[in-house]
């Protein structure tokens, strides 16, 4: 069996986030690991973060914020190595994991058929600068529904499959921001390209010097900022 995260043959990778940058925040030094290994990477982002203010972006429309966020997460992406982004477009702060979002999320496992999917952990209520956003549980929450028991199972959203939309199941779920992960990976080598990244995302990061002091201060309790070690964390499931 391959280890967690190196696999013998290239995968589809499909990632299902709540907003723009959460794909960078959340795994991003994993995701460009993998992306230099030659994997296929796909984001699929639930909202166009168009509530996404902060101090330096106070005078932007909501509309004007969710063009502007799209074309920041696409810079981003391309910086990682992902060549595939698409938006659901609903309403920043308003989504809920109810049976329609978890019919399209089917769908979209469904139409993409990805080997690996990942998204994020809708236990997780509390984040370590306070509350964990809403959308990222109401995600986490709707894909994991989706995948068990929906997307494999043709009995479930039978209307699909008049989309030409047949079953499909994940061989493996990597849950980001895991309340329980079960499995660590090393990203030392991928952490400043999470870094470049997460820069392009402009309307919300303010200051650029912040954010790399906030990002390199991140390193892991065994090593310093002279010789820094960086993790991403996950829980797997895996299906085959």
């Amino acid at each position: 069996m391959d280890t967690y995260g190196t696999w013998d043959t290239t995968q589809r990778i499909l990632v299902i986030l709540a907003h723009p940058d959460d794909p960078e925040f959340f795994c991003g030094a994993t995701l460009a690991k993998w992306a230099q290994a030659g994997h296929e990477i796909i984001y699929f982002l639930l909202t166009c973060g168009d509530k996404g203010r902060n101090s330096h972006n106070q005078d932007i429309p909501g509309s004007e914020l969710c063009a502007l966020r799209h074309v920041e997460q696409r810079a981003a992406a391309q910086v990682i190595g992902v060549k595939e982004v698409h938006f659901l477009d609903k309403e920043d702060g308003y989504l809920v994991p109810d049976l329609e979002l978890r019919r399209e999320m089917v769908r979209v496992i469904r139409r993409f058929r990805p080997d690996v999917l990942l998204t994020c952990d809708p236990q997780l209520l509390f984040s370590p600068v306070g509350i964990n956003h809403p959308d990222h549980r109401a995600a986490g929450q709707a894909v994991l529904d989706a995948v068990f028991p929906a997307a494999g199972n043709e009995l479930y959203f039978p209307e699909l499959l008049d989309e030409g939309l047949p079953p499909h199941t994940p061989k493996e779920v990597w849950v980001s921001l895991s309340a329980q992960p079960n499995v660590t990976l090393d990203v030392s080598e991928f952490w400043e390209t999470k870094i470049r990244a997460l820069k392009e995302h402009k309307s919300q990061i303010g200051d650029p010097a912040k954010l790399e002091e906030r990002m390199r201060s991140r390193h892991t309790e065994d090593s310093s900022p002279e010789n820094p070690r960086y993790e991403e964390k996950f829980r797997v499931i895996r299906y085959s």
